[in-house]
């Protein structure tokens, strides 16, 4: 046996029988479906180092791209404890971005154009040339509509007719998103700028155009690896077609049961498809799951088999690896401030039992939801970090802690004085250990000072000989990666935003219908399907707890009659008055007192609002909409738009009129 067989059997000798297989596949198309916890990271970085050791191929012909900077630093990381050096691991924008600065004047005639990293100014003054009123929201969801149509390679000619097709719901009428979308991409031209869409549509353009720039892309990249795969769109897709030059050296890897992207344009054909694209592909499962207990695997199993059985690969069947853990609990609550409470006490019972804060999380449906979450963990003194803020190497005091270390880096450290020096250095900023402050900004400071020390010592307890300039360059590697240290905190985050983590104990709350599935969905079965796989997302995220709990009312006081989510029809127990089942989707609306007189004026409202746009009732407000604003009674649009199935679209049609029928 050669050196390169003998280096790809001990690569391979960690793996199971199933990613075993996957890692060895190291030629044609490869189709990798991998279950949550399954380890697909380990099998693909294992597979790109087998091929490297077997001599399949070089790895500097090699090209990995996934969807965060994160994950692809994550990939480079284990490449590099592999003994695998030169591949490149990227994200679709950065592999573009690299490559189209390169061939910039050959494709362009010039130097690489500015990139516009934030649209809203931009579709701002377009909107103001399509004279519409906009505040914030409105821009924001107006950008991305403009994203949405430029990843499915929609124009603003045929966006209406494509908007419709999908069941888009626009903040304003499509062919005024069209007007501002036609009129944001001829502000880009006459400042000869591009935006992130534009990366990957230029490059596909260089490469399917330009043979000088295909030929030199194709040589040096022959072999491709793409993570995520369920999560790409038809702008990504074309891209990867550009690069491939008709070639089948591709490796993809996906779950279908975590497709939770198809709003942004993300199809999951293309993973369900490849089989049939691919006639000799190589289709693996990887089903063994060694993240969660049985018992979170089991309940996740039994959520997702009530799914739709949808066409193309087959599904996937987790099968717990690890030893038995605690039942997934389930929990009703009268009202939210009620949950929130329960929660937050339970995490503080976890946190005194010896479980670390960063360790548990708590996930909701919509951001909105959180504040609630944040003044219960307060309360009971726990703390917390909310997932989806600023990004942690951008905060003031991390920049300023990082400068500071860099310039004691510049004066040499003592050997094994790693931990004493940066404690010493943030003690200069006022940051005192074992001190943290009450709460709000002083303490999410305090926090990310102390993530600073608890990552040096925890590089020190892998490596003793780290010096100070040592970490130092470490932090710019994790600040290049976007690859924030933990901070000692319970995690706050929606379902979209929990994907690709996990934690020992996980509390998924607001399970109500309404709010998941989501309101927006229910009127097309795909969207609810998808809510479903939001739903299993956010179960598989629990190592060991899992607790599921919903409320019968949003405020105290009011009448308790949401119902729970239709997802948790034969997972929760129905023994008992305190867990009623689900309404019939059509069950009258019962309200007593003010609140009945406030539901019966708002649907003598809808009734007109909906003769005057010539629409079902429904389409205006469903009954649960109505229910919950005349048990809340909103003074204000941003209390109405806080209330479950008011979007920024519904808000601005019907925002005024709701308030002054409430008002009447």
């Amino acid at each position: 046996m050669s050196a390169g067989e003998r280096g790809g059997e001990a690569v391979l000798a960690g793996l199971d029988d199933e990613q075993r297989t996957a890692a060895s596949a190291v030629s044609g198309p490869v189709c990798i479906l991998a279950g949550a916890g399954t380890g697909k990271t380990r099998t693909i970085t294992h597979r790109i180092a087998y091929g490297v050791h077997v001599g399949a191929f070089a790895p500097e012909t090699v090209l990995a791209v996934t969807f965060t900077a994160r994950a692809a630093g994550e990939l480079r990381t284990r490449l590099a404890a592999l003994g695998v050096g030169g591949v490149q691991a990227r994200t679709f924008h950065a592999a573009a971005m690299r490559q189209l600065r390169y061939f910039a004047p050959q494709v362009l005639g010039g130097p690489m154009p500015p990139l516009i990293e934030n649209k809203l100014r931009v579709v701002g003054n377009a909107a103001a040339r399509a004279r519409l009123t906009t505040d914030r929201t409105s821009l924001r969801d107006l950008a991305s509509e403009i994203e949405w149509a430029k990843t499915t390679l929609a124009t603003p000619e045929d966006y209406p007719a494509r908007a419709a097709a999908a069941g888009r719901e626009p903040p304003f009428e499509a062919a005024a998103v069209a007007q501002v979308y036609a009129s944001y991409e001829a502000a880009k031209s006459r400042d000869g700028a591009l935006d992130f869409e534009d990366l990957l549509l230029v490059t596909a353009y260089a490469l399917e155009e330009h043979q000088q720039v295909s030929r030199q892309i194709r040589a040096q990249y022959r072999h491709f690896v793409v993570d995520e795969y369920q999560d790409v769109n038809p702008l990504q897709q074309r891209l990867l077609d550009a690069w491939l030059g008709g070639r089948a050296d591709v490796c993809v890897v996906g779950d279908p049961n975590q497709t939770i992207y198809s709003f942004t344009g993300a199809d999951p054909d293309y993973l369900l498809g490849f089989a049939d694209r691919y006639a000799d592909a190589e289709v693996v499962k990887l089903e063994r799951d060694y993240r969660s207990t049985p018992q979170v695997v089991g309940l996740a199993n039994k959520l997702i088999g009530q799914a739709t059985r949808r066409k193309g690969l087959p599904g996937l069947r987790l099968l717990g690896q690890r030893a038995e853990g605690p039942a997934p609990r389930f929990a009703e609550h009268p009202d939210e401030p009620a949950e929130a409470k329960a929660v937050a006490a339970a995490c503080r019972a976890l946190v005194d039992a010896g479980t670390p804060a960063s360790e548990i999380a708590i996930l909701f449906r919509i951001n909105a939801q959180s504040e609630v979450y944040e003044n219960a963990l307060t309360d009971a003194g726990v703390p917390y970090v909310l997932k989806g803020g600023e990004r942690f190497f951008e905060r003031p005091e991390v920049r300023e802690a990082v400068l500071l270390l860099r310039g004691a880096a510049a004066g040499g450290s003592e050997p094994g004085a790693l931990v004493p020096t940066v404690r010493d250095v943030l003690a200069s900023t006022g940051w005192v250990e074992h001190r943290p402050p009450a709460g709000g900004a002083a303490r999410d400071r305090w926090q990310s000072l102390s993530a600073l020390v608890d990552l040096a010592v925890d590089l020190v307890a892998e490596n003793p000989a780290l010096d100070l300039p040592g970490f130092v360059a470490h932090l710019a590697q994790r600040a290049d990666a976007q690859h924030a240290p933990t901070v000692q905190g319970v995690t706050l985050a929606s379902m979209h935003a929990a994907k690709g983590l996990e934690w020992d104990a996980v509390f998924v709350v607001g399970l109500v219908d309404g709010v998941v599935p989501i309101s927006q969905s229910l009127a097309r079965p795909d969207a609810v399907e998808e809510e479903r796989r939001l739903l299993y997302v956010a179960v598989t995220r629990a190592r060991e707890q899992l607790t599921l709990s919903w409320s019968l009312a949003r405020n105290p006081g009011a009448r308790r009659s949401r119902p729970r989510s239709r997802f948790l029809d034969g997972l929760a127990p129905d023994a008992g008055a305190a867990l009623p089942a689900r309404k019939p989707k059509k069950a009258k609306v019962v309200l007593d007192g003010e609140a009945g007189e406030l539901f019966e004026r708002l649907r003598a409202w809808r009734s007109t609002a909906a003769q005057a746009a010539s629409v079902p009732a429904y389409v205006v407000f469903p009954d649960s909409t109505l229910q919950a604003i005349a048990e809340t009674r909103p003074a204000t649009l941003r209390e109405l738009a806080g209330l479950p199935g008011i979007g920024s679209r519904k808000l601005e049609l019907y925002g005024e009129d709701v308030l002054a029928t409430l008002g009447s």
